[in-house]
């Protein structure tokens, strides 16, 4: 908490110092301000980190997504689709994830999420937007950009919607793509963390709700983690009954079956 709270006055304190820069010739003093506060690795440390707060070789040293996953549910496959999305296609068309979720993905997102260190929001989003598969947000891959609705009593527990946040970063420079007001979660359900695997999908059934009308929309829902992929498969399902005709899953970390 005491970190937390000298990183966000440390923030605070560079926006004023930078606001009064600006004002002209005394802007060249931001080179010295990027020295003087330049930010060190979130997990090490280290001065060498880059615009996302993480150095190089902790970067490296992050569980990657491996490349050989299936292409709908992002699972583990030794070429194209998985049997079981063979066998069970999902309502949703395909999954992109940055990291599997594992140390110390795990930890930050847990950080992110209920501790209070809301700046990981602008991490997540940038290696999530960085990864190269999901392609320009300024092309027509997608229509919308739709993040995982929270219901309104979860959202004031928590303050904030972790997936709204890193979709934010995401659509930056094509804010006409992020929807957040199209779907609303009607349904108070327990977490979905706290349930079996099986109760996950009865847990979820006719969480959400459509008020728009997205015939031949192409969407892309955000989300922190996809585990099961029922929350997921429940508002594509959702979305494709408004008349989505497309539907990808872009998430920062997936959760592999335990062995």
């Amino acid at each position: 908490m005491i970190l937390d709270q000298i990183i966000r006055c440390k923030v605070n304190f560079m926006q004023v110092l930078n606001n009064w820069l600006n004002n002209n010739h005394l802007s060249k003093f931001n080179i010295f301000t990027n020295t003087i506060f330049k930010q060190k690795c979130l997990l090490c440390a280290s001065p060498q980190a880059n615009k996302i707060g993480l150095c190089g070789l902790c970067l490296n040293d992050l569980p990657w997504h491996p490349k050989t996953s299936c292409p709908q549910c992002g699972l583990a496959s030794g070429s194209g689709i998985c049997g079981s999305c063979i066998s069970s296609p999902p309502d949703f068309d395909a999954t992109s994830a940055v990291f599997l979720y594992g140390f110390p993905i795990d930890a930050m997102m847990q950080r992110y999420k209920y501790g209070n260190m809301l700046s990981l929001y602008e991490t997540f989003g940038q290696l999530l937007k960085d990864k190269a598969q999901l392609g320009s947000l300024n092309n027509s891959h997608v229509d919308l950009i739709i993040p995982m609705p929270m219901h309104p009593t979860r959202l004031k527990e928590r303050g904030f919607n972790q997936a709204l946040e890193i979709a934010k970063v995401l659509t930056k420079n094509d804010a006409d793509k992020l929807d957040f007001r199209s779907v609303i979660r009607q349904k108070l359900t327990p977490p979905q963390a706290s349930l079996p695997l099986k109760a996950r999908v009865k847990n979820i059934k006719g969480a959400f709700k459509v008020n728009d009308d997205l015939t031949g929309k192409r969407i892309a829902i955000i989300d922190d983690v996809m585990t099961t992929g029922a929350s997921l498969n429940e508002l594509a399902k959702t979305l494709k009954k408004a008349g989505a005709t497309r539907i990808e899953c872009w998430v920062v970390a997936r959760t592999l079956p335990h062995k």
